[in-house]
């Protein structure tokens, strides 16, 4: 169903892409926008290791991304890195991660709380403010679980 690489030398081990979706704090989700044109935006996400999906969090209020969401499910996520330099190049090496998947709505309060907390902690260790968000900000917030069909990733110098 998915197309292969067509430069396999360059393809990321499954282990690696799972460290980029890890250690990346943003990436772009992109979902089937109005009139069928691609929508896609810049958002923070947690890769849950526990059951292998990723997570975002929005705001409740009707937008482009959940009213596109509601009409189709599926979607894609990219995240790449900044990239390395060897001393006396101008080319980075840059590594990127694509997963292809279908996106859950989920309005569950205490899963909100516990993931956009674990989201959270990918930018600060002050669990008072991250407490104080949560509740400040929880009941207007939806929780989008990322179910992935497919995780491809590779590595790509620019020169």
């Amino acid at each position: 169903m998915f197309r292969e690489m067509l430069r396999k030398r360059n393809a990321l081990p499954r282990e690696e892409c799972v460290r980029l979706l890890t250690e990346e704090t943003r990436g772009v989700l992109s979902v089937l926008g109005d009139e069928g044109y691609p929508y896609g935006t810049p958002m923070n996400h947690f890769y849950n290791p526990d059951d292998g999906c990723i997570y975002f969090h929005c705001g409740k209020a009707p937008s482009h991304r959940t009213d596109a969401l509601k009409q189709c499910g599926k979607v894609s996520f990219c995240v790449y890195d900044s990239g390395t330099r060897p001393e006396g190049e101008w080319a980075y090496t840059v590594n990127s991660v694509i997963v292809f998947g279908r996106v859950q709505i989920l309005d569950d309060p205490a899963l909100i709380a516990d993931l956009t907390a674990r989201l959270s902690r990918k930018f600060t260790t002050d669990e008072a403010y991250i407490h104080r968000e949560i509740e400040q900000s929880g009941p207007n917030t939806l929780l989008l679980k990322l179910i992935p069909d497919h995780i491809c990733g590779k590595r790509v110098k620019e020169a």
